[in-house]
């Protein structure tokens, strides 16, 4: 049974890589041989979509030891197909350069002149927004400082003021110390006297 799984992941190897190259050249191409490669890619999808579904049947008949190896690897097909996909639905839409500037003409290439142009500005504008921000934020860092500071000038001011105060109180109690000791001073000399 594993056989036929492998067998068929080598179909659908095969037809993927063939699928993925036309995938590629649909852009480039137009009118008729666009129209007969996308149904050609159709067919294909739809033969990788069948070849998915015989895998998935494959998966549900190998033993449970060996199951989960088979279902990861499908899992991941199945994935890559849905790349497929989306990669086909957008190659379907998309233009060559060439194809693009032969259908739009010169308004094409001006209206790319203008887009970069204005891609230019964004970009422009971005870095000014960005360079206001970082001065914004420079000037809010410098304000937080100066107000640091004014507090810190306001603490010290606060603190000179209340030493001073203890230093003046300091020096009149020296006064009257010193007044007090002359006085003790001339009733001792007196009392020496007598």
């Amino acid at each position: 049974m594993s056989s036929d799984f492998e067998t068929y992941e080598q179909d659908f190897g095969t037809i993927t890589a063939e699928v993925t190259n036309k995938i590629g050249k649909i852009p480039k191409l137009s009118g008729e041989e666009k129209t007969q490669l996308v149904l050609n890619v159709d067919k294909q999808l739809e033969e990788v979509r069948e070849l998915l579904e015989q895998m998935d049947l494959e998966v549900r008949e190998i033993p449970i030891q060996s199951r989960a190896m088979y279902t990861s690897r499908l899992k991941s097909y199945k994935q890559e197909m849905e790349k497929l996909e989306k990669d086909f639905k957008r190659s379907r839409i998309a233009y060559s350069d060439e194809v693009r500037n032969e259908l739009l003409g010169d308004d094409a290439i001006s209206s790319e002149g203008q887009l970069i142009k204005l891609r230019e500005e964004r970009a422009h504008l971005l870095d000014n927004t960005e360079r206001l921000e970082r001065s914004s934020r420079r000037l809010e860092a410098g304000y937080q400082i100066a107000v640091e500071t004014e507090q810190v000038g306001q603490e010290i001011l606060s603190n000179l003021h209340t030493d001073r105060e203890k230093i003046q109180r300091a020096r009149e109690r020296l006064r009257e110390t010193d007044s007090n000791l002359g006085k003790s001073s001339r009733i001792l000399t007196g009392m020496l006297r007598r």
